[in-house]
């Protein structure tokens, strides 16, 4: 079914208005939950992340942080009860205050990061026991969507897929260059819905595999996003990660009783610190194409994890926001750019003049400044690697 056009979806203060007409699932009898993994260090960003301060909490685009945009995206498919969101205890106040519409049961902070296997497989396990049937959509916190409408088009095809059977969905965005710092994702028979086949995974490759891979035409970046029922999600951790999933059974059957949060903190820094794509994707592919039962749908709507300085600047270049005719992306009280191309600035409360240089990533917080290139503005994690091993926690 279809929600009227111009539909408002209002989550909080918030109000969101479509002006397409997007699939809306609360009017099916399919339950879909939205699963939000908000963990995160807080590196890549610095130094205006922090570790109490990740990504997913500021504004990189926009004046909705990208949790909350996350969320705000997907209203249209789910009732704010039917949310869940999984972060850590250094994040959670923000985050609860921030998605202050949800109950605080809600929110789940992880004792220890046990990365996205453990997070993903808790979700299944709690839905498991309420509703084996139910499609959990894995969703990371912090990317953007530029065709909002074209994206909940495809993920309603997604669930009506997850729902159909023991089938595991992923969406994976075209390449448009050899990266490498992305996992891929290969694909073989085109089916009648749109999706294809997964034939297998591959993470973060070497540059000339990545080149063989953009050449082929038939790999796909890993977008992060996955849809799969809880039942389908559950058995999959019983059979490739057994370990794990008894801790995640055991926490997931204290749930609600005064005894959850002692097992949580006890049990859940047992489970093996993997990636769901290593821990269930990978073994599940090697069943082999159609016996594996992972589809993929091409995710065309605009899809940008804003990994760096460097993909902000390109992103927020594009759209036109902060830019000059130069190339420079400003952010700040007011510039003057002389003689100076495609650099970047971060310094809100002041005034900036560029004199001759090109290609630099400037940012200014009240206690640190960083200066880099483009071109190296993914080694920041170096820099809090550093101060975290000399002991300047507070910079971090």
């Amino acid at each position: 079914m279809f929600p009227s056009r111009g539909r408002a979806v209002r989550f909080g203060k918030h109000a969101k208005i479509w002006e397409t007409e997007p699939n809306d699932l609360t009017q099916t009898t399919t339950e879909f939950r939205p699963i939000i993994l908000a963990g995160g260090s807080g590196t890549r960003f610095w130094p205006l992340s922090r570790k109490a301060r990740a990504k997913q909490v500021l504004t990189l685009d926009g004046d909705r942080s990208m949790i909350q945009q996350t969320v705000d995206r997907l209203g249209p498919l789910a009732s704010a009860e039917k949310f869940w969101v999984i972060t850590n205890g250094l994040l959670s106040e923000t985050i609860t205050g921030q998605l202050d519409w949800l109950q605080g049961a809600q929110i789940l902070s992880e004792p220890a990061a046990r990365n996205t296997a453990p997070a993903a497989g808790l979700a299944a396990f709690l839905i498991e026991r309420d509703n084996p049937d139910a499609v959990l959509g894995m969703f990371p916190a912090d990317h953007t969507i530029g065709d909002e409408p074209r994206f909940l088009e495809t993920l309603s095809k997604a669930v009506e897929l997850a729902a159909s059977g023991a089938n595991i969905i992923v969406l994976g965005v075209t390449p448009t260059r050899p990266e490498t710092g992305y996992g891929y994702i290969e694909t073989g028979t085109a089916l009648s819905d749109g999706s294809m086949w997964v034939v297998r995974f591959t993470e973060k490759p070497e540059l000339a595999r990545a080149e063989e891979f953009l050449n082929a035409g038939n790999y796909y970046w890993n977008s992060g996003i996955f849809l799969w029922s809880a039942q389908t999600l559950a058995n999959a951790m019983r059979e490739h990660l057994p370990k794990t999933a008894a801790l995640l059974e055991k926490i997931a059957a204290a749930y609600g009783t005064p005894e959850f949060d002692g097992v949580f903190a006890e049990l859940y820094p047992q489970c093996e610190n993997v990636s769901v794509d290593v821990a269930v994707l990978e073994p599940q592919s090697a069943k082999g194409e159609g016996a594996s039962n992972i589809y993929c749908f091409p995710a065309d709507f605009g899809w940008n994890d804003l990994g760096s300085w460097t993909t902000l600047y390109d992103h927020t270049h594009a759209k036109g926001t902060h830019s000059d005719a130069d190339r420079n992306v400003t952010q700040t009280a007011s510039s003057l750019a002389v003689n100076s191309t495609g650099n970047y600035v971060y310094s809100p409360k002041k005034f900036v003049a560029l004199v001759g240089v090109h290609d630099l990533v400037v940012v200014e917080t009240e206690d640190a400044i960083l200066i880099t290139t483009r071109e190296n503005a993914q080694e920041v994690g170096k820099v809090v690697k550093h101060l975290a091993a000399n002991g300047k926690l507070e910079l971090t």
